[in-house]
């Protein structure tokens, strides 16, 4: 996903943040441990010790996922988003190719279609 949240663009220093939400059963830390920083408040942004970028959020009230800064992988060429996040706070100019857009979040209702149809679009090879 990509967010647009005023937070997102201070913490990245752009416009949007870039993200994949990773099953927190599938998610560990491999090596150091990260640190919180940010914005502080429920949601925990983790960031590495060495040179402070930010690597991964926990969201608050979603405890099943991870938000894994998708720059953050060795290869990103494969990412685009699915969804946007916060377009109402979104700079004017500030555009992706996202197949959904949210003025904030989708409702947790829609989590479920939504990952359903992502897993479809996810698993058709590309030409």
């Amino acid at each position: 996903m990509a967010c647009h949240c005023t937070g997102c663009q201070r913490m990245t220093a752009s416009a949007f943040s870039l993200s994949v939400a990773i099953p927190s059963i599938g998610f560990s830390v491999l090596k150091g441990q990260p640190t919180i920083g940010g914005l502080h408040s429920a949601t925990r942004h983790y960031f590495c010790t060495h040179c402070m970028s930010w690597i991964f959020t926990r969201p608050e009230g979603m405890d099943e996922f991870v938000n894994l800064r998708a720059t953050m992988l060795d290869d990103a060429s494969w990412f685009t988003p699915f969804i946007e996040t916060w377009t109402r706070e979104k700079l004017l100019w500030a555009m992706t190719s996202a197949v959904h857009s949210f003025e904030t979040l989708p409702k947790e209702e829609d989590y479920a279609s939504l990952i359903q149809e992502y897993a479809k679009q996810a698993s058709k090879p590309k030409l």
